[in-house]
């Protein structure tokens, strides 16, 4: 029932998936009689595999968290999330209000024994493909030992869905001397130094999307990590907005945009940010994906996609057992 959009993209995106993967089961947690709706225009029949679990409420966008978790305990959000803490869902995806999905979502859920803070994990596309970076909003201030239980947790996050056995991790600084940054990130780096990850040290912000090295796995506060990805995406659309400009100057302009329709196509089919959405709630008991609220039908698909590929590859599972690795070794230290 979230996002900007709602219905108009939450259920045609669905029924594609159940098109794309016909192993698929989805519930769609709402408003029964819009749903129904939706679902009878649509003109697509997945018996078995689609159902509607009805909630009274909604959350609304720019509703606080905290009036959220108290006055809406049957919205569609709150609905979802118990289907997975109970198991009956093995994921849940929304586009709605992300300061309640991540209360509602701890709250309901818990966290992993050993975790202390859920980070938000994404992908953003970089000159090497893609790389993955955390925590991008959930936690302002950190500490030296949540950037360490950040990595932790997003190392196995990248192994279980990349397949890669030792990610590059990485930790943003502002420069990749040893003795630039502040005392929170050389701490955090010292317990990286010793974890037993692919630590490769710091990495500066261009290392997001180009940097000189190939890193899998970028670690930052939450604040830092917000700022740089709505950077990112804003420099994105001033980019498309002046290519436009530039081409639309006079007909000169406008015949050598029509030559270079194929690579302006694949450029921006490459750094689509459709492609790329869908961020992962890491810490939680439970599997939670934010969908960005102003998805389309192609970005929703997206973030269903990737709740499918992180619960094939179980990765809630093998994050809760590296952490109680983690706690054995420092036991046992």
């Amino acid at each position: 029932m979230g996002g900007d959009h709602g219905l108009s993209v939450t259920v045609p995106a669905s029924l594609d998936c159940l098109k794309d993967n016909p192993d698929l089961v989805l519930i769609l947690v709402g408003d029964e009689a819009l749903l129904k709706q939706h679902l009878a225009q649509a003109l697509v029949d997945y018996q078995g595999r689609l159902s509607i679990h009805h909630a009274s409420q909604c959350v609304g966008m720019d509703e606080s968290p905290s009036k959220a978790l108290k006055n809406k305990k049957d919205s569609s959000m709150r609905v979802a999330i118990n289907l997975v803490r109970d198991g009956v869902a093995d994921a849940c995806v929304s586009a709605g209000n992300t300061g309640a999905l991540m209360a509602t979502a701890r709250f309901v859920l818990k966290m992993i024994p050993g975790v202390d803070r859920p980070a938000i994990v994404s992908t953003l596309p970089s000159i090497y493909g893609h790389t993955h970076a955390l925590d991008l909003g959930a936690n302002v201030d950190c500490t030296a030992e949540h950037l360490f239980q950040f990595a932790v947790m997003g190392n196995e996050l990248v192994k279980a869905i990349e397949h890669i056995e030792h990610p590059k991790v990485g930790l943003l600084n502002i420069g990749e001397e040893d003795v630039k940054g502040n005392e929170q990130v050389k701490a955090a780096a010292k317990l990286l130094e010793n974890s037993g990850l692919n630590y490769i040290g710091y990495v500066e912000g261009d290392s997001l999307t180009a940097g000189h090295v190939k890193v899998d796995l970028i670690v930052a506060d939450g604040f830092v990590g917000n700022v740089a990805l709505k950077s990112i995406e804003g420099a994105a659309k001033m980019m498309g907005t002046a290519l436009k400009e530039a081409f639309a100057q006079n007909l000169f302009t406008r015949l050598a945009a029509v030559v270079a329709y194929p690579v302006l196509k694949s450029l921006k089919q490459r750094i689509d940010p459709r492609r790329y959405n869908g961020a992962s709630f890491l810490g939680l008991r439970g599997l939670v994906i934010k969908s960005h609220g102003g998805a389309d039908v192609l970005a929703f698909k997206t973030a269903i996609k990737l709740a499918e590929v992180e619960v094939q590859n179980d990765v809630i599972k093998k994050v809760s057992e590296q952490i109680q690795v983690i706690l054995a070794q420092r036991e046992s230290a």
